[in-house]
């Protein structure tokens, strides 16, 4: 379900530091986290979530994550962008 919604959102940052810039800027609705990827890389991205009050999905692969995001390499951490 959740790989469905980061490959059809209208916009979306990927990876852990340009998830947590966009979660304090407060543009993000949700984010996805992947269960496969390091916790200490994860952290932040969980602990931003929490504080501004951010959806926190999870899936099961950094790989199909970053395939559900349309890049080549593994995603970690994506942030679905509020619509305007």
């Amino acid at each position: 379900m959740s790989y469905e919604k980061v490959s059809t959102a209208k916009e979306i940052v990927v990876g852990t530091k340009q998830t947590v810039k966009a979660i304090q800027k407060g543009r993000v609705q949700a984010v996805i986290l992947a269960a496969d990827a390091d916790p200490r890389v994860i952290n932040p991205v969980l602990t931003a979530a929490e504080e501004h009050g951010v959806p926190i999905w999870q899936v099961d692969s950094m790989q199909k994550l970053g395939k559900a995001c349309g890049i080549d390499v593994k995603a970690s951490a994506v942030g679905i962008i509020k619509e305007k």
